[in-house]
């Protein structure tokens, strides 16, 4: 009954926000400020339904770092409820072009101004990071990615891959990590889903690296997310066992 009652939900609600969205946005086309308008309200509706409660802890000072690129552990596709309050105004992810034909929420996706790549044509890899870097430096924008490349499904913290770090030094913009606690026990047909915690850690600069750092800079923030993510995973679990 709760998982009947969560697909009815989540597909009614989702097409008005997709459908409405993208009306709105024909008005204001490829505004970076949509993205985390409209994050935040899939999530304002879908933690509620969902069953879960969202610690969500932002840097200080994040308003005063300008554009930058934020990097994010993913677990799976509910990470993108969980984390989205975390998303900030002017901040656009990267994604496949084939994300644009998904009926309503496809044309919501580009519409809000996401930058589409093509993922199928390894060749073009550096292309892809140089596309990044020009509208970084073009629309003043931030950008959101997952530097492990897939979703990691119960595996842990994947290793990264370099694009993230390498567009965030040609840039010159710092890297802000972003943590999400465990997701991957969210139940469908569970009511209470429980607390999860969503941490944005210290931004670093990398306006003093070269090209060649970017590896250095990659183990880095691994490493830093890795201890982070465990400890948050221990403080949502204590969290959790109080109820």
């Amino acid at each position: 009954m709760v998982f009947l009652f969560r697909l009815i939900s989540v597909v009614i609600i989702g097409l008005v926000i997709c459908v409405l969205g993208t009306i709105f946005c024909l008005f204001n086309p490829r505004n970076p400020k949509n993205v985390a308008r409209f994050a935040h309200l899939f999530g304002f509706f879908f933690k509620p339904i969902f069953g879960v409660k969202v610690d969500t802890r932002i840097h200080p000072n994040i308003n005063k770092i300008g554009s930058c690129v934020y990097i994010a552990n993913h677990q799976n596709n509910y990470d993108i409820i969980v984390a989205s309050d975390v998303v900030q105004p002017k901040t656009v992810t990267v994604g496949k072009k084939s994300l644009a034909w998904i009926p309503f929420f496809g044309q919501l996706y580009y519409l809000t101004g996401n930058i589409l790549i093509d993922r199928n044509n390894k060749s073009k890899a550096r292309d892809t990071i140089e596309q990044v870097v020009n509208e970084i430096k073009k629309r003043g924008i931030s950008i959101w990615m997952f530097p492990e490349g897939t979703r990691s499904r119960g595996r842990g913290l994947l290793p990264f891959k370099t694009g993230a770090f390498k567009a965030a030094i040609a840039a010159g913009v710092p890297i802000v990590p972003i943590c999400v606690s465990q997701t991957n026990d969210i139940k469908l047909n569970r009511l209470n889903n429980g607390h999860f915690i969503v941490e944005m850690l210290e931004p670093i600069e990398t306006k003093d690296l070269s090209k060649e750092d970017a590896r250095t800079l990659m183990e880095q923030c691994y490493n830093q997310m890795a201890a982070k993510i465990a400890q948050i995973n221990d403080e949502a679990k204590q969290l959790n066992n109080q109820k």
